[in-house]
Protein backbone atom coordinates (compact mmCIF):
# COMPACT_ATOMS: atom_id res chain seq x y z
CA UNK A 1 0.00 0.00 0.00
CA UNK A 2 2.74 2.42 0.93
CA UNK A 3 4.39 2.21 -2.28
CA UNK A 4 1.51 2.76 -4.12
CA UNK A 5 0.94 5.79 -2.25
CA UNK A 6 4.90 7.08 -2.66
CA UNK A 7 4.02 5.97 -6.79
CA UNK A 8 0.88 8.67 -6.49
CA UNK A 9 2.83 11.38 -4.53
CA UNK A 10 5.99 10.91 -6.92
CA UNK A 11 2.96 11.71 -10.37
CA UNK A 12 2.06 14.78 -8.09
CA UNK A 13 5.04 16.47 -7.66
CA UNK A 14 5.64 15.85 -11.23
CA UNK A 15 2.58 17.10 -12.36
CA UNK A 16 3.27 19.94 -10.42
CA UNK A 17 6.61 20.73 -12.33
CA UNK A 18 4.35 21.25 -15.15
CA UNK A 19 1.88 23.17 -13.56
CA UNK A 20 4.51 25.52 -12.11
CA UNK A 21 5.99 25.91 -15.69
CA UNK A 22 2.99 26.86 -16.87
CA UNK A 23 1.57 28.95 -14.86
CA UNK A 24 2.43 32.97 -15.05
CA UNK A 25 2.06 33.98 -11.24
CA UNK A 26 4.98 34.36 -9.14
CA UNK A 27 6.28 31.32 -8.18
CA UNK A 28 6.44 30.29 -4.48
CA UNK A 29 9.04 30.47 -2.16
CA UNK A 30 12.09 27.90 -2.74
CA UNK A 31 13.18 25.28 -0.28
CA UNK A 32 15.83 27.30 0.07
CA UNK A 33 14.81 30.28 1.46
CA UNK A 34 12.38 28.89 3.73
CA UNK A 35 15.45 26.73 5.14
CA UNK A 36 17.66 30.17 5.54
CA UNK A 37 14.42 31.89 7.02
CA UNK A 38 13.29 29.30 9.21
CA UNK A 39 14.96 29.24 13.23
CA UNK A 40 17.86 26.94 13.05
CA UNK A 41 17.59 25.95 16.46
CA UNK A 42 15.46 23.55 18.12
CA UNK A 43 12.40 23.98 20.37
CA UNK A 44 13.30 21.38 22.53
CA UNK A 45 16.89 20.99 22.88
CA UNK A 46 18.32 17.57 23.92
CA UNK A 47 21.03 17.20 26.23
CA UNK A 48 23.69 17.58 22.80
CA UNK A 49 27.42 16.55 22.97
CA UNK A 50 29.54 20.04 24.01
CA UNK A 51 31.24 20.74 21.39
CA UNK A 52 29.62 23.17 18.42
CA UNK A 53 27.97 20.53 16.09
CA UNK A 54 28.68 20.77 12.13
CA UNK A 55 25.47 21.99 11.88
CA UNK A 56 25.45 25.14 14.13
CA UNK A 57 28.48 26.18 12.23
CA UNK A 58 26.35 26.03 8.78
CA UNK A 59 23.82 27.40 9.88
CA UNK A 60 25.44 30.47 11.05
CA UNK A 61 27.84 30.56 7.88
CA UNK A 62 24.50 30.31 5.89
CA UNK A 63 25.57 27.11 4.00
CA UNK A 64 22.39 25.49 2.86
CA UNK A 65 20.99 23.54 5.38
CA UNK A 66 18.42 20.27 5.37
CA UNK A 67 16.39 19.59 9.03
CA UNK A 68 16.41 16.01 10.40
CA UNK A 69 13.63 16.30 13.17
CA UNK A 70 14.69 13.91 16.40
CA UNK A 71 11.09 13.04 17.58
CA UNK A 72 12.26 11.33 21.36
CA UNK A 73 11.38 11.18 24.99
CA UNK A 74 13.97 13.17 26.88
CA UNK A 75 12.00 13.06 30.28
CA UNK A 76 9.17 10.93 31.35
CA UNK A 77 9.02 7.44 32.14
CA UNK A 78 10.86 6.29 28.70
CA UNK A 79 13.20 9.66 28.88
CA UNK A 80 16.23 7.77 29.31
CA UNK A 81 15.72 4.91 26.66
CA UNK A 82 14.87 8.10 24.29
CA UNK A 83 18.23 9.92 25.01
CA UNK A 84 20.22 6.73 24.52
CA UNK A 85 18.50 6.35 21.05
CA UNK A 86 19.44 9.96 20.57
CA UNK A 87 22.94 9.33 21.30
CA UNK A 88 22.99 7.01 17.81
CA UNK A 89 21.62 9.83 16.00
CA UNK A 90 23.93 12.34 16.98
CA UNK A 91 27.21 10.14 16.63
CA UNK A 92 26.32 9.55 12.48
CA UNK A 93 25.61 13.31 12.29
CA UNK A 94 29.07 13.32 13.56
CA UNK A 95 30.65 11.26 11.53
CA UNK A 96 28.03 11.64 8.21
CA UNK A 97 27.22 15.74 8.96
CA UNK A 98 26.30 16.50 4.93
CA UNK A 99 24.46 14.70 2.15
CA UNK A 100 24.53 15.60 -1.68
CA UNK A 101 21.15 16.76 -3.02
CA UNK A 102 20.78 18.41 -6.79
CA UNK A 103 25.03 17.68 -6.52
CA UNK A 104 25.00 20.57 -4.23
CA UNK A 105 26.67 19.85 -0.58
CA UNK A 106 24.03 20.50 2.64
CA UNK A 107 24.78 20.09 6.01
CA UNK A 108 22.82 18.10 8.20
CA UNK A 109 21.04 20.05 11.00
CA UNK A 110 19.46 17.37 13.80
CA UNK A 111 15.97 19.45 15.11
CA UNK A 112 14.23 18.08 18.43
CA UNK A 113 11.18 17.62 19.99
CA UNK A 114 11.00 16.33 23.53
CA UNK A 115 7.67 14.15 23.19
CA UNK A 116 7.96 13.43 26.90
CA UNK A 117 6.53 9.96 26.47
CA UNK A 118 3.16 11.17 26.67
CA UNK A 119 0.84 10.50 24.05
CA UNK A 120 -1.09 13.94 25.28
CA UNK A 121 2.28 15.86 24.30
CA UNK A 122 3.38 13.99 21.52
CA UNK A 123 0.80 15.65 18.72
CA UNK A 124 2.43 19.05 19.68
CA UNK A 125 5.91 17.64 19.83
CA UNK A 126 5.00 16.49 16.30
CA UNK A 127 4.10 20.15 15.15
CA UNK A 128 6.80 21.40 16.51
CA UNK A 129 9.11 19.53 14.07
CA UNK A 130 6.59 20.08 11.28
CA UNK A 131 6.91 24.01 11.62
CA UNK A 132 10.82 23.97 11.70
CA UNK A 133 10.75 22.69 8.15
CA UNK A 134 12.16 19.31 8.84
CA UNK A 135 12.64 16.79 5.84
CA UNK A 136 12.25 13.40 7.68
CA UNK A 137 11.28 12.66 11.44
CA UNK A 138 13.35 10.04 13.16
CA UNK A 139 11.70 8.20 16.64
CA UNK A 140 10.12 7.88 18.57
CA UNK A 141 11.36 5.34 21.61
CA UNK A 142 7.85 4.09 22.20
CA UNK A 143 5.36 2.62 20.54
CA UNK A 144 2.42 5.04 22.18
CA UNK A 145 3.59 8.32 21.05
CA UNK A 146 4.38 7.18 17.66
CA UNK A 147 1.13 6.42 16.92
CA UNK A 148 0.09 9.72 18.85
CA UNK A 149 2.10 11.60 16.81
CA UNK A 150 1.51 10.05 13.55
CA UNK A 151 -1.96 11.86 12.35
CA UNK A 152 0.49 14.71 12.74
CA UNK A 153 2.96 13.98 10.59
CA UNK A 154 0.85 12.07 8.02
CA UNK A 155 -1.62 15.10 7.68
CA UNK A 156 1.51 17.23 6.59
CA UNK A 157 3.06 14.37 4.58
CA UNK A 158 5.95 14.51 7.01
CA UNK A 159 7.73 10.77 6.58
CA UNK A 160 8.92 9.27 9.92
CA UNK A 161 11.25 6.50 10.76
CA UNK A 162 10.59 4.84 13.82
CA UNK A 163 13.95 3.32 15.41
CA UNK A 164 12.01 0.58 18.40
CA UNK A 165 8.76 1.43 18.08
CA UNK A 166 7.15 -2.27 17.95
CA UNK A 167 3.53 -2.53 18.12
CA UNK A 168 1.93 -3.24 14.25
CA UNK A 169 -0.11 0.02 14.50
CA UNK A 170 2.86 2.61 14.36
CA UNK A 171 2.54 1.69 10.69
CA UNK A 172 -0.52 0.04 9.73
CA UNK A 173 -2.70 3.11 10.67
CA UNK A 174 -0.20 5.91 9.49
CA UNK A 175 0.73 6.49 5.53
CA UNK A 176 3.67 8.27 6.69
CA UNK A 177 5.35 6.36 9.19
CA UNK A 178 8.09 3.77 8.37
CA UNK A 179 10.46 1.89 10.89
CA UNK A 180 13.67 -0.18 11.14
CA UNK A 181 13.11 -2.63 13.95
CA UNK A 182 11.12 -6.08 14.13
CA UNK A 183 7.56 -6.11 15.27
CA UNK A 184 5.99 -6.98 18.52
CA UNK A 185 4.10 -10.18 17.50
CA UNK A 186 7.45 -11.40 16.42
CA UNK A 187 8.93 -10.23 19.67
CA UNK A 188 6.41 -12.15 22.00
CA UNK A 189 6.62 -15.44 20.45
CA UNK A 190 10.76 -15.19 20.51
CA UNK A 191 9.82 -14.65 24.05
CA UNK A 192 7.57 -16.96 25.05
CA UNK A 193 8.71 -19.96 22.53
CA UNK A 194 12.20 -19.05 25.08
CA UNK A 195 10.47 -18.92 27.98
CA UNK A 196 8.96 -22.53 27.13
CA UNK A 197 11.49 -24.05 25.23
CA UNK A 198 14.95 -23.10 27.18
CA UNK A 199 13.35 -21.61 30.83
CA UNK A 200 11.09 -24.66 30.94
CA UNK A 201 8.48 -22.43 32.05
CA UNK A 202 4.28 -24.10 32.19
CA UNK A 203 3.25 -20.83 33.78
CA UNK A 204 4.08 -17.34 32.75
CA UNK A 205 2.89 -14.16 34.64
CA UNK A 206 2.62 -11.18 32.69
CA UNK A 207 2.66 -7.48 34.25
CA UNK A 208 2.13 -4.57 31.91
CA UNK A 209 1.12 -0.68 32.50
CA UNK A 210 -2.36 0.14 31.98
CA UNK A 211 -2.88 2.36 28.52
CA UNK A 212 0.73 1.73 27.66
CA UNK A 213 0.31 0.19 24.04
CA UNK A 214 3.77 -1.34 24.08
CA UNK A 215 3.86 -2.92 27.02
CA UNK A 216 -0.07 -3.86 26.46
CA UNK A 217 0.33 -4.97 22.87
CA UNK A 218 3.99 -6.91 23.38
CA UNK A 219 2.22 -8.72 26.43
CA UNK A 220 -1.02 -9.87 24.65
CA UNK A 221 1.22 -11.60 21.65
CA UNK A 222 3.30 -13.09 24.59
CA UNK A 223 0.17 -14.76 26.05
CA UNK A 224 -0.98 -15.74 22.78
CA UNK A 225 1.93 -17.06 22.11
CA UNK A 226 2.36 -18.90 25.52
CA UNK A 227 -1.08 -20.03 26.08
CA UNK A 228 -3.83 -17.80 27.81
CA UNK A 229 -4.40 -20.58 29.63
CA UNK A 230 -1.34 -20.67 31.11
CA UNK A 231 -0.83 -17.34 31.81
CA UNK A 232 -1.65 -14.82 34.84
CA UNK A 233 -1.94 -11.05 33.41
CA UNK A 234 -1.92 -8.35 35.58
CA UNK A 235 -1.98 -4.32 34.90
CA UNK A 236 -0.52 -1.75 37.04
CA UNK A 237 -1.78 2.19 37.12
CA UNK A 238 0.17 5.21 35.96
CA UNK A 239 2.17 6.42 38.79
CA UNK A 240 3.04 3.19 40.61
CA UNK A 241 6.29 2.85 42.23
CA UNK A 242 5.57 -0.19 44.24
CA UNK A 243 5.55 -3.08 42.75
CA UNK A 244 4.91 -5.83 45.76
CA UNK A 245 1.87 -6.93 45.24
CA UNK A 246 2.40 -7.92 42.04
CA UNK A 247 5.94 -9.93 42.86
CA UNK A 248 4.19 -11.53 45.33
CA UNK A 249 0.85 -12.15 43.29
CA UNK A 250 3.46 -14.00 40.91
CA UNK A 251 4.86 -15.97 43.76
CA UNK A 252 1.32 -17.39 45.10
CA UNK A 253 0.00 -17.73 41.80
CA UNK A 254 2.64 -20.39 40.94
CA UNK A 255 4.31 -18.92 38.00
CA UNK A 256 7.46 -19.85 36.90
CA UNK A 257 8.41 -17.26 35.02
CA UNK A 258 7.66 -12.99 35.43
CA UNK A 259 7.49 -10.93 31.52
CA UNK A 260 6.47 -7.47 32.14
CA UNK A 261 8.20 -5.29 29.16
CA UNK A 262 7.70 -2.06 30.83
CA UNK A 263 9.28 1.32 31.07
CA UNK A 264 13.00 1.72 32.34
CA UNK A 265 11.87 3.60 35.34
CA UNK A 266 9.43 0.72 36.45
CA UNK A 267 11.81 -1.89 35.34
CA UNK A 268 14.67 -0.42 38.18
CA UNK A 269 11.44 -0.60 40.34
CA UNK A 270 10.53 -4.22 39.64
CA UNK A 271 13.75 -5.39 40.05
CA UNK A 272 14.76 -4.08 43.12
CA UNK A 273 11.35 -5.59 44.57
CA UNK A 274 11.69 -8.45 42.57
CA UNK A 275 15.50 -8.82 44.70
CA UNK A 276 14.15 -7.75 48.39
CA UNK A 277 11.45 -10.43 47.74
CA UNK A 278 13.27 -13.50 46.76
CA UNK A 279 10.91 -13.51 43.26
CA UNK A 280 12.39 -17.18 42.79
CA UNK A 281 11.72 -17.12 38.54
CA UNK A 282 13.59 -15.86 35.67
CA UNK A 283 12.42 -12.19 34.80
CA UNK A 284 11.84 -11.76 30.99
CA UNK A 285 11.42 -8.45 28.86
CA UNK A 286 11.21 -6.80 25.85
CA UNK A 287 13.24 -4.44 23.84
CA UNK A 288 13.38 -1.43 26.46
CA UNK A 289 15.01 -3.03 28.84
CA UNK A 290 18.20 -3.19 26.68
CA UNK A 291 19.93 -0.67 28.91
CA UNK A 292 22.41 -0.45 31.09
CA UNK A 293 19.53 1.03 33.36
CA UNK A 294 18.52 -2.19 34.05
CA UNK A 295 22.19 -3.46 34.12
CA UNK A 296 22.99 -0.91 36.96
CA UNK A 297 19.52 -2.11 39.06
CA UNK A 298 20.24 -5.67 38.88
CA UNK A 299 24.33 -5.87 39.29
CA UNK A 300 25.10 -7.81 43.03
CA UNK A 301 21.18 -9.28 42.57
CA UNK A 302 20.64 -12.93 42.20
CA UNK A 303 18.27 -12.22 39.43
CA UNK A 304 18.07 -14.00 36.00
CA UNK A 305 17.09 -11.74 33.37
CA UNK A 306 16.63 -12.24 29.72
CA UNK A 307 15.50 -9.60 26.95
CA UNK A 308 15.69 -9.31 23.23
CA UNK A 309 16.98 -7.20 21.02
CA UNK A 310 17.89 -5.71 17.85
CA UNK A 311 22.15 -5.88 18.30
CA UNK A 312 24.67 -7.15 20.53
CA UNK A 313 27.76 -4.91 21.77
CA UNK A 314 30.58 -6.71 20.30
CA UNK A 315 29.17 -8.39 16.67
CA UNK A 316 30.77 -5.16 14.82
CA UNK A 317 34.31 -4.58 16.77
CA UNK A 318 35.33 -1.35 14.91
CA UNK A 319 32.29 0.53 15.44
CA UNK A 320 31.72 -0.51 19.07
CA UNK A 321 35.36 1.00 19.51
CA UNK A 322 34.65 4.44 17.71
CA UNK A 323 31.09 5.41 19.59
CA UNK A 324 32.59 4.09 22.89
CA UNK A 325 35.26 6.35 22.49
CA UNK A 326 33.08 9.17 21.52
CA UNK A 327 30.76 8.92 24.23
CA UNK A 328 33.63 8.54 26.63
CA UNK A 329 34.89 11.71 25.26
CA UNK A 330 31.79 14.04 26.52
CA UNK A 331 30.69 14.45 29.78
CA UNK A 332 27.22 14.93 28.47
CA UNK A 333 26.70 12.21 25.67
CA UNK A 334 28.40 10.23 28.88
CA UNK A 335 25.98 11.08 31.15
CA UNK A 336 23.11 10.65 28.82
CA UNK A 337 24.04 6.70 28.15
CA UNK A 338 24.14 6.37 31.87
CA UNK A 339 27.07 7.57 33.16
CA UNK A 340 29.37 5.00 31.48
CA UNK A 341 29.64 3.95 27.14
CA UNK A 342 27.74 0.46 28.15
CA UNK A 343 26.55 0.10 24.19
CA UNK A 344 22.89 -0.08 23.77
CA UNK A 345 21.42 -1.53 20.98
CA UNK A 346 18.89 1.18 20.67
CA UNK A 347 21.78 3.52 20.36
CA UNK A 348 23.00 1.36 17.36
CA UNK A 349 19.42 1.44 15.77
CA UNK A 350 19.56 5.59 16.21
CA UNK A 351 23.07 5.39 14.06
CA UNK A 352 21.33 3.32 11.68
CA UNK A 353 17.99 4.88 11.05
CA UNK A 354 20.18 8.26 10.50
CA UNK A 355 21.95 6.27 7.53
CA UNK A 356 18.35 5.79 6.24
CA UNK A 357 17.25 8.78 6.76
CA UNK A 358 19.93 10.15 4.96
CA UNK A 359 19.67 7.34 2.16
CA UNK A 360 15.74 8.48 1.32
CA UNK A 361 17.28 12.07 1.45
CA UNK A 362 19.53 11.35 -1.53
CA UNK A 363 16.87 8.79 -3.90
CA UNK A 364 14.63 12.02 -3.76
CA UNK A 365 17.07 14.16 -4.33
CA UNK A 366 15.13 16.79 -2.25
CA UNK A 367 14.72 18.01 1.01
CA UNK A 368 10.50 18.06 0.57
CA UNK A 369 9.00 16.00 2.51
CA UNK A 370 6.84 14.55 0.55
CA UNK A 371 9.72 13.33 -2.21
CA UNK A 372 11.14 11.91 0.64
CA UNK A 373 8.33 9.96 1.78
CA UNK A 374 7.96 9.14 -2.27
CA UNK A 375 11.68 7.57 -1.68
CA UNK A 376 11.19 5.48 1.28
CA UNK A 377 9.79 2.35 -0.12
CA UNK A 378 12.72 1.61 -2.05
CA UNK A 379 15.20 2.21 -0.11
CA UNK A 380 18.30 -0.16 1.28
CA UNK A 381 20.58 0.03 3.54
CA UNK A 382 23.17 -2.39 4.93
CA UNK A 383 23.15 -1.32 8.44
CA UNK A 384 25.57 -1.90 11.59
CA UNK A 385 21.92 -3.66 12.96
CA UNK A 386 21.77 -5.98 9.67
CA UNK A 387 19.93 -4.77 6.09
CA UNK A 388 17.04 -2.68 6.13
CA UNK A 389 14.83 -2.25 3.73
CA UNK A 390 11.06 -1.77 3.73
CA UNK A 391 7.79 -4.11 2.78
CA UNK A 392 4.14 -2.80 1.70
CA UNK A 393 3.54 -1.06 5.13
CA UNK A 394 6.29 0.49 5.87
CA UNK A 395 7.96 -2.43 8.15
CA UNK A 396 11.40 -3.33 8.46
CA UNK A 397 12.30 -6.82 6.58
CA UNK A 398 13.72 -8.39 9.93
CA UNK A 399 13.71 -11.77 10.84
CA UNK A 400 15.60 -12.16 13.73
CA UNK A 401 16.12 -11.22 17.35
CA UNK A 402 18.91 -11.09 20.03
CA UNK A 403 18.17 -12.83 23.02
CA UNK A 404 20.95 -11.48 25.88
CA UNK A 405 21.26 -12.07 29.27
CA UNK A 406 21.63 -10.08 32.48
CA UNK A 407 25.21 -10.61 34.08
CA UNK A 408 25.00 -9.71 37.19
CA UNK A 409 28.01 -10.31 38.25
CA UNK A 410 30.12 -7.99 35.73
CA UNK A 411 27.10 -5.97 35.08
CA UNK A 412 27.07 -6.26 31.13
CA UNK A 413 25.27 -8.05 28.69
CA UNK A 414 25.79 -11.56 27.97
CA UNK A 415 24.84 -12.75 24.27
CA UNK A 416 22.44 -16.10 24.50
CA UNK A 417 21.11 -16.36 20.55
CA UNK A 418 19.48 -15.05 17.62
CA UNK A 419 16.14 -16.18 17.69
CA UNK A 420 13.59 -16.84 15.19
CA UNK A 421 10.47 -17.76 14.19
CA UNK A 422 9.25 -20.60 12.56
Amino acid sequence: MKKLIALLLSILMVLGVFAGCASQSAPAASTDKQEEDAAPAASEEAAAPAEESATEEAASSGDKVVKIGVFEPQSGDNGAGGKQEILGMQYANKMIPTVTIGGEEYKVELVYADNASSNDKAPTAAQTLISQGVSVVLGSYGSGVSMAGGDTFSAAQVPAIGVTCTNPQVTSDCDAYFRICFLDPFQGTVLANYAKNELKATKAYCLAKQGDDYSGGLANYFIKAFGEENCVYEQFPEGTSDFSTYITNAQQQGCDVFFSPVSLEAAAQIIAKAETQGLGMPILAGDTWDSNVVLEAAKGTSLNICVTTFYQEGVNAEFDSAIKEWINSDATAKTNNGGDDKLSAVTVMGYDVYCVALEAIKAADSTDPAAVLAALPGVTYEGITGTISFNDIGDANRDSAVVKKCNTESGNWDFVTVAKVG
